[in-house]
């Protein structure tokens, strides 16, 4: 009991160090973007340009800040001593995938327009690579989530819809209910 404890503290410890750190990160990479899209303005350069590039920043910014937010969840602050892998993984990995989803399918969509705006036609095999790879990865996430044991499902609901309240998710053929919103 007492070594489970000490466990749980350096647990904690570390969770919350390394929540700190991520936030840290994420909040640099928005601030160093905002800067440098300021000097690229003021030196002249192109707007569209700009805006690419603040948005490529911002979306690993936002990919960063969602691991910190896991890892708050997870293992820090409020976090339960016994964690079912399974619960954990099918809570975090949708949230996680998709803003990675979302990262390549922009990273692709951008690298397709320059692409097209400088004629590269023929270099438009990798930004084809990188939304498939998006797609890929989507699909595997719904082979997890479909294979994967439904223990703690109340508990995965009511992260997913809080909003819900107690009430059958529209459209769960299953009748899956959702635990009240405390």
């Amino acid at each position: 009991m007492k070594n489970d404890t000490f466990v749980l503290a350096i647990q904690k410890t570390f969770a919350r160090g390394f929540t700190l750190l991520f936030f840290g990160i994420s909040a640099t990479i928005i601030l160093t973007t905002l800067a440098a899209a300021v000097g690229h303005l003021l030196n002249g350069d192109e707007i569209t340009q700009i805006i690419v590039k603040i948005v490529n920043a911002s979306v690993i910014s936002m990919a960063v800040f969602e691991v910190a937010l896991v890892i708050s969840k997870e293992y820090g602050y409020g976090a339960e001593a016994k964690h079912d892998v399974i619960v954990m993984l099918r809570r975090t990995l949708p949230r996680f995938i998709g803003t990675v989803c979302v990262a390549l399918s922009l990273e692709g969509l951008m690298m397709v327009i320059k692409y097209s705006q400088l004629d590269l036609a023929g270099n438009l095999y990798y930004p084809v690579a990188i939304i498939i790879s998006a797609a890929l990865l989507l699909m595997a996430l719904g082979v997890f989530l479909r294979l994967a044991p439904q223990r703690g499902a109340d508990d995965i609901c009511e992260d997913t819809v809080p909003a819900l309240g107690r009430a059958e998710v529209p459209g769960a053929a299953s009748g899956l209910r959702v635990a009240p919103v405390r």
